[in-house]
């Protein structure tokens, strides 16, 4: 199958750029990147399923020292804010 695309000189440039990064022409890379997609769209779990895999690998320990009111004072944590009532 052929696919033809048209993309303006910025993006042109970019896509361009990309490939000669990675020792490609643009074509390749452009097929490659359309490739990894295909096959990922159809592989990828919903991203609830990774966070929650990604939680399982934290010890316990870890987990303790987190705050309680984290979610409710996200900005004091983050940011620095004074805590709110």
């Amino acid at each position: 199958m052929t696919v033809s695309i048209q993309l303006s000189d910025e993006k042109t440039a970019v896509l361009a750029a990309k490939a000669r990064a990675q020792g490609l022409s643009a074509e390749q890379y452009a097929r490659q990147v359309l490739e990894r997609d295909l096959e990922a769209g159809a592989e990828r779990p919903p991203i609830w399923e990774i966070i929650a895999e990604n939680m399982r690998q934290v010890p316990p320990e870890d987990l303790a020292t987190l705050p309680r009111d984290g979610a409710s004072q996200i900005d004091h944590y983050v940011y620095g804010h004074p805590k709110r009532d």
